[in-house]
């Protein structure tokens, strides 16, 4: 009973932490979609005379790639993959989770933080993003995680994060508006798009969130369906037991 008790507390949790993380990921994004048009009206726009050079990243830097796994258990092969790209790359990157293993601490590791830590200490992240756009560090930024589409649809994915696609095209916009700038637009511009960056990561990281739980929930599911079947089988053979013992008892006292 101890065990099923516990068990039942897990899937609950995991059903509300999947819905939590929907609703963060969907709060995040509207502040990263309008980020993105903030970026692209300033790229785009006819009335600005911009150095695109100067945004541009160096063709012989390295890349950045961001691992997205997870902190606790129960969640089958949930890292599985990550883990494995991991033990191939050679490039920098950022490790996210504790149970993300596959890696030398030697082999171009810039960060390692526990998936608690990314929620309450992200500044040591926005850091090393910050710095690697401002300084064109790395000509590509990757993240690699599980994204949640829906309960049947989890999805190993790497997505790239920068460059930015400033040709994406997003609703009806319009470039010919007339800035003032009482500043100096490129610190400005890559400003704006590490800020992007970062929400990008971090709706990157709800989804992980989001497909590590429907994982939980669905194997929590199993378990449970697994003690019914047990307890049922202990019934059965207590039942049959029981039968037993009074059929015996029937049977001495017909002696008797």
């Amino acid at each position: 009973m101890a065990v099923r008790n516990v068990v039942k507390v897990m899937n609950f949790h995991s059903l509300l932490r999947v819905d939590k993380a929907r609703k963060k990921a969907a709060m995040y994004f509207d502040t990263e979609e309008e980020l993105f048009r903030i970026i692209r009206k300033i790229m785009y726009n006819k009335n600005i005379i911009l150095d695109k050079k100067a945004i541009t990243p160096k063709s012989d830097a390295p890349i950045l790639n961001v691992y997205i796994g997870n902190d606790l258990g129960f969640c089958s092969d949930f890292n599985f993959s990550i883990n494995k790209e991991v033990r191939l790359d050679r490039e920098h990157k950022i490790i996210i989770g504790r149970k993300i293993h596959a890696y030398d601490a030697t082999d171009n590791v810039e960060l390692v933080i526990t998936k608690e830590d990314f929620f309450h200490k992200f500044g040591d992240v926005e850091k090393i993003i910050y710095d690697a756009i401002i300084n064109r560090k790395y000509r590509e930024i990757n993240v690699i995680y599980n994204h949640y589409h829906n309960v049947n649809n989890l999805e190993f994915t790497k997505k790239k994060l920068f460059p930015v696609d400033y040709d994406e095209e997003r609703d009806n916009e319009t470039f010919d508006e007339d800035f003032a700038m009482e500043t100096e637009l490129t610190p400005m511009l890559n400003n704006l798009i590490a800020l992007f960056i970062c929400y990008e990561l971090k709706i990157c990281e709800m989804n992980s969130y989001a497909a590590e739980n429907v994982i939980r929930q669905q194997l929590t599911n199993q378990s449970l369906k697994k003690i019914d079947e047990l307890e049922e089988e202990k019934f059965k053979e207590e039942r049959k037991w029981k039968k037993q013992k009074d059929f015996q008892k029937i049977i001495e006292n017909y002696r008797k």
